[in-house]
């Protein structure tokens, strides 16, 4: 693709270059996009601050997270280019995907004696590595940080709490989170909700569970995929097969993608509470829609 690209004479564009840069990183190929940032000189093409950051995105699409740091250091130097707030965003991420939290942190402090102000998106980049890996008292502070810097929290900044909450077990004050949200305007997303039902589903109860999938589809958000990975196998694990039949017969409705391996044990489930009209539906649901056929079978078939 490199020496394609290179026929065009629109190589010499650096906006063109940046978005060869940016599918190079998104193929997961770094060194390519390294390649063609160090030959845009050759071809008459400048580099600021915008072709440095795509080849910072390329190193981290690419997981070449440890390499983000030393590029960070060393190119804009090299160029006499000052890294703005995207730049400094695009290492923030490194640090968090290499678990390197404290780093992350430090960045902010950096940003601020460069006169960078930091954004929402910044903070939610912190915000959720630190919630997920159950680091509240540190999360805390960073909350307080971007509060302090009068940054003002979105619904992934909430989200990124309400996972946290639900690692911890604390979907009760999780609940609490979205009243607060809905009351200061701020409407829960299918994040939101699918948290707080993988809280209730860690915790073992199916009834909250239950209760928070249909605020789910009452709020006119479309449950996905993920959502019925969590509360189907739980409400046959928990005997209730007849709200997993439900719930499948909404996955059907919204053609939602599944696997057979989650909705054979429904079927099972179904004959083995002598709900045998229900589990033919099912089965006969999943093997004639018209989306995907998942070839489901009654036991007695087998």
């Amino acid at each position: 693709m490199l020496e394609h690209q290179k026929k065009y004479p629109d190589f010499a564009d650096e906006g063109f270059a940046v978005r060869i840069l940016s599918l190079y990183g998104k193929a997961g190929m770094f060194d390519n996009a390294q390649k063609v940032f160090d030959e845009m000189p050759e071809r008459n093409c400048v580099r600021t601050v915008l072709s440095f950051n795509a080849l910072m995105g390329a190193c981290v699409n690419s997981k070449r997270f440890d390499m983000a740091e030393k590029i960070f250091k060393e190119v804009p130097e090299k160029l006499s280019v000052e890294p703005d707030l995207v730049s400094y965003n695009i290492l923030i991420k490194a640090f968090c995907k290499m678990g390197s939290f404290d780093s992350a942190v430090l960045v902010l402090e950096k940003m601020e004696k460069k006169g960078v102000k930091p954004d929402v998106i910044t903070f939610n980049t912190i915000l959720d590595c630190l919630y997920g890996n159950q680091r509240f008292s540190d999360a805390k502070k960073i909350w307080g940080v971007m509060v302090e810097k009068n940054v003002v929290p979105d619904i992934r900044s909430y989200n990124a709490k309400l996972m946290g909450l639900a690692l911890e077990k604390r979907s009760t004050e999780g609940a609490e989170l979205v009243k607060e949200l809905r009351s200061s305007g701020v409407e829960p997303d299918v994040f939101s909700f699918n948290a707080l039902i993988k809280g209730f589903v860690g915790e073992g109860n199916l009834e909250e569970a239950k209760r928070w999938y249909g605020e789910l589809v009452k709020s006119g958000c479309a449950p996905d995929k993920w959502t019925f990975e969590m509360l189907v196998p739980f409400s046959c694990e928990e005997g209730d097969v007849e709200y997993g039949f439900e719930l499948c017969k909404d996955i059907f409705q919204r053609r939602r993608l599944a696997s057979a391996a989650m909705l054979q044990p429904v079927v099972d489930g179904l004959v083995k509470a002598s709900m045998i009209e229900q589990a033919k539906e099912l089965v006969k649901l999943g093997n004639t829609n018209s989306y995907k056929r998942f070839n489901l079978k009654l036991p007695s078939d087998e």
